[in-house]
């Protein structure tokens, strides 16, 4: 199905992906591209009905202001030109084809402005929807694969999840996912994957337990910096390995999606954080990627991964850092409090759950650090590890606020995990923000 397009062209603008966001709520697919594309690649995109120019703070390169190329107004698309930095404007055939107007700071303002622009200069139509996104990311993935094998490192996570599944759905057992278990996953986690992959969906999926493994090679390394090399070095070779026990792979998937892209930065905007999947990979990979959701933002993939009928519990998942409880276990790990942190994270969960914040809150989950306190119980004295409560909410993880809980909740949370796991005899919670403080503890 053809599918309408608006091009936001990035001339220094601080607020595109907002734009981009509020257009893909009304209905059309839009998409951020640098300044200086040029005049065949703009005019290559397929089903594009105008452009919006958005400028702003960023408008310098190395110190020199940019500018529209002159070429743009004689295009024939509808122009929209938002907070405009250029030093001159140019004169098109037809002036009403042309708007310009200051960004506007409430979300109902900028949909006005949006719907005129949208569907009465450029009449686009309201055709961008998750079915037939996924329709036609599944003709793509068909056509671009063709009849060779795809290899997948299936996380768990949300991006990873869904891109199995759209792929699953596109060409079956040609899809080879590879999921390993480094011992640092959440309660039962690489049980879910087995069961809704292998199980409920027929994927060719290798399970590889490395649990041993992992915390072999963690035993008594305390740094966090360095726990992360070894996980994530370790990581790489288990994947290696399995990878070439399954033959010659021409494909690899990933689940690199549009905030990955815009926040490894562009021409006229710092990195925000870099993505491994994002010009990190070497050049001489031996794999061309498949990268379906590379298009879609977060609530997006969400939205993408319930049509496609994964489950909530994975849709929705925590966010999860690639170490695993590895960088919640504080210090040195010990095997003893990893399933101490197991326990009361699940417990944490489930309370959640229960009241409903699960959806409420971005993020939330438990650390144990490597320090003992003194406790009493049934009279006896005891020394024992406290477990640390962290909840947040955040938009883009560069800043994050601490959300009120409500205290009998944070008590029977309490009182579950002091009665419910060995080992423990506090239970604190953080209420530290980003920043001065960091999400996570490690």
């Amino acid at each position: 199905m053809k599918q309408d397009m608006i091009l936001i062209l990035d001339l220094g603008g601080t607020e595109n992906t907002r734009l981009a966001r509020a257009i893909r709520a009304l209905g059309v697919y839009s998409e951020i591209l640098p300044h200086d594309l040029s005049r065949a690649e703009l005019e290559s995109l397929s089903g594009l009905r105008g452009v919006i120019v958005s400028g702003g703070a960023n408008n310098k390169i190395d110190g020199h202001a940019i500018d529209v190329e002159p070429w743009l107004t004689e295009t024939g698309f509808p122009l929209l030109f938002l907070d405009h930095p250029v030093t001159h404007f140019f004169t098109a055939k037809d002036p009403l084809l042309i708007r310009e107007a200051s960004l506007p700071p409430d979300d109902e303002t900028l949909n006005i402005l949006l719907r005129l622009f949208l569907f009465d200069d450029c009449t686009a139509e309201a055709n961008w929807n998750m079915p037939d996104f996924i329709t036609n990311q599944v003709d793509a993935i068909r056509h671009q694969v063709g009849d060779k094998p795809v290899l997948l490192a299936l996380s768990g996570g949300v991006d990873s999840s869904v891109v199995a599944a759209l792929l699953i759905r596109a060409i079956g057992k040609q899809l080879h996912c590879i999921h390993v278990n480094h011992g640092l996953m959440r309660k039962n986690e690489s049980q879910q994957i087995i069961d809704t992959f292998r199980d409920q969906l027929g994927a060719n999926l290798v399970y590889v337990d490395a649990s041993a493994r992992f915390l072999g090679k963690l035993a008594g390394v305390a740094d966090p910096e360095e726990k992360r090399k070894i996980i994530g070095n370790e990581f790489i070779r288990v994947f290696e390995e399995e990878a070439g026990k399954l033959g010659k792979m021409d494909f690899l998937a990933q689940g690199t999606i549009y905030p990955d892209i815009v926040e490894s930065g562009t021409k006229t905007a710092q990195v925000i954080k870099s993505h491994h999947n994002v010009g990190g990979l070497p050049e001489d990979m031996p794999f061309q990627l498949v990268e379906p959701l590379k298009s879609l933002f977060k609530d997006e993939v969400h939205a993408c991964g319930l049509e496609l009928g994964l489950p909530e519990s994975l849709v929705f998942r925590q966010p999860f850092p690639g170490p695993g409880l590895g960088v919640r276990c504080l210090g040195a790990i010990t095997t003893d409090r990893l399933e101490t942190l197991r326990e009361s994270d699940a417990i944490l969960s489930d309370e959640f759950a229960a009241a409903s914040l699960d959806r409420q809150v971005w993020q939330y989950f438990t650390v144990i650090p490597e320090f003992k306190s003194v406790g009493t119980r049934d009279g006896a004295r005891t020394y024992q590890y406290p477990i640390i409560l962290r909840a947040v909410n955040s938009v883009d993880a560069m800043t994050a606020e601490v959300p009120q809980i409500d205290w009998r909740l944070l008590e029977k949370i309490t009182n579950r995990i002091l009665s419910e796991v060995p080992g423990i005899n506090r239970v604190l919670l953080d209420l530290s923000p980003k920043p001065p403080g960091t999400i996570e503890w490690e």
